[in-house]
């Protein structure tokens, strides 16, 4: 019986190939060391993408760790759950913990990692005031942020930083068009600097499964009123 390794290292993550030509272009486009922007439809792997490319430069010792960063707008509601704050976190950090776990093909690997701080996860609430240094920053599900958030988070970067931020428009939370059209605003601000390459997800980069992409492309055509 393989004993698991205590301590993770660049070996024991699973070594991915991007499955479209711009899952390819964001592997390309961070191996030349721009920051990204993943922008796009629901199960096109930007999520994954993020947390593989940027555990892989951090166990390859040119960070020293990733932080994963969501917005306080839909997390509001962690102080009314039950339990300890770890225990509260729980339900937003899930989609991460299995992703770590599957890239490194045991169930313990979010554990090992955040217990050894080479991930950590904070809200928008909790990174005012603070200097990163030397870290991956992933502001995941980046629609639910809005313009002063996104800027809040992007201006907490000092030296050695890298920024990754994903999401999808079209799925905001936001019931207001002021905060749905903040992240717009603020890439079409980051797409005028030479140092980000913002890359939009299609139909055709959807790999979770054929019936997703099925239902998403006629969702949008359905409201875009193409059906």
């Amino acid at each position: 019986m393989n004993k698991r390794p205590l301590r993770l290292k660049l070996e024991h993550l699973t070594k991915l190939e991007p499955l479209t030509a711009n899952q390819k272009l964001a592997f390309d486009s961070f191996a030349s060391g721009n920051h990204l922007c993943l922008d796009g439809s629901a199960g096109t792997g930007k999520t994954f993408i993020s947390l593989y490319l940027a555990l892989e430069a951090v166990l390859n010792k040119d960070y020293e760790k990733v932080i994963i960063v969501r917005s306080a707008v839909p997390t509001r509601d962690m102080g009314f759950l039950p339990g300890t704050q770890e225990e509260k976190e729980d339900a937003y950090t899930a989609p991460y913990k299995a992703i770590v776990n599957d890239l490194f093909l045991d169930q313990e690997a979010w554990t090992k990692l955040t217990s050894g701080k080479t991930i950590e996860f904070l809200t928008t609430s909790f990174i005012r005031g603070i200097t990163i240094k030397n870290a991956i920053v992933i502001v995941d599900e980046s629609q639910n942020c809005n313009y002063h958030e996104l800027c809040s988070v992007i201006t907490r970067l000092g030296e050695d930083c890298r920024f990754i931020m994903s999401g999808d428009y079209y799925q905001s939370d936001f019931t207001r068009k002021g905060d749905q059209d903040g992240i717009k605003e603020f890439i079409n601000i980051i797409q005028h600097m030479n140092s980000f390459d913002h890359i939009e997800f299609k139909w055709e980069d959807i790999v979770r499964s054929g019936f997703v992409r099925d239902f998403i492309m006629t969702k949008e055509l359905y409201e875009n009123r193409k059906l």
